[in-house]
């Protein structure tokens, strides 16, 4: 299978509330992703930054860094001064062998912000697209110089959210690739297979994250934060959700896709235990890949 299957460490700690798996170490969560069957995983707020450190620890765990999260804020600095900021990222990256950065501009976001409900999330003026889609574009254009392909990554909470929203950058962008989150794409609203198949060619990362549907019609009723959502377990492993990944997952195969599919489903590790989700989240996953990837 041309695919390979990584995990996000949020399934044991959580990047955005650092109080969740708090005093979970990060050699529990290297052992368990790889007892799950997973060959990489993504960093996390407990990972190394330096590669001379990071890279003897993902060795002795048999892992592979599939890729890790910069939050950017082009609408703020230009190109220059978001590469020289992002820098000690890409070189981390680049030295451990990853292909592509997950990317997200995260000017204005509340995604953090547990007090702010997700509905009041920032939308861009066309003054502001105007101004992020060249600056988007030409930090594609530099990364991919460096060996990275940009991963966007469509956020609940950020400016580039929607489905209409992903189908504008990806109109107005020629360098930007897609990181398809079929979880967060549900959430907006949007749909992961009509997605799919119009952005197929220019999917450069995948995360597998799946959606409780009861969960998600409530937390909008209620008009939750993005954090508050999950502590109320919106989201989840694949298959355990409404996600059809048997849908979603033929139009990335068919587009010649051939990097990492990443579990990633941020729940409390307190009430959705880390090792018993880690294991569907992967079966179901390997699974689905196998039908689709052959």
């Amino acid at each position: 299978m041309r695919v390979k299957l990584a995990i996000n460490p949020l399934t044991w700690t959580n990047d955005d509330m650092p109080e969740l798996g708090a005093e979970t170490p990060l050699e529990t969560c290297l052992a368990e992703a790889k007892l799950a069957g997973f060959a990489g995983v993504e960093l996390g707020n407990k990972f190394p930054r330096m590669a001379s450190a990071l890279k003897p620890i993902l060795d002795a765990h048999g892992l592979a860094l599939a890729s890790g999260w910069y939050g950017s804020n082009l609408l703020e600095r230009d190109v220059d001064a978001e590469m020289e900021a992002a820098e000690p990222h890409i070189a981390l990256l680049s030295a451990l062998g990853c292909t592509a950065m997950v990317h997200c501009e995260v000017t204005s976001a509340i995604h953090g912000n547990k007090a702010k409900p997700v509905a009041e999330r920032p939308v861009l003026t066309e003054r502001q697209w105007d101004v992020l889609l060249p600056r988007l574009d030409e930090m594609a254009k530099r990364l991919g110089d460096r060996g990275l392909a940009m991963a966007y990554h469509h956020h609940m909470g950020t400016l580039i959210e929607s489905e209409a929203e992903i189908d504008r950058m990806m109109a107005g962008t020629s360098h930007v690739g897609l990181l398809l989150d079929t979880g967060h794409l549900t959430f907006a609203g949007g749909d992961p297979v009509r997605a799919a198949r119009n952005h197929a060619k220019r999917v450069t990362h995948f995360h597998a994250k799946d959606i409780r549907a009861d969960v998600m019609a409530d937390v909008k009723k209620r008009n939750l934060s993005f954090l508050d959502s999950v502590l109320a377990g919106v989201f989840t492993v694949p298959g355990d959700g409404c996600v059809d990944y048997a849908a979603v997952l033929p139009h990335v195969a068919a587009a010649g896709y051939a990097g990492w599919l990443v579990v990633e489903a941020e729940q409390d590790p307190a009430i959705a235990h880390p090792l018993t989700y880690a294991r569907m989240g992967h079966d179901n996953l390997a699974r689905f890949a196998a039908s689709a990837f052959g």
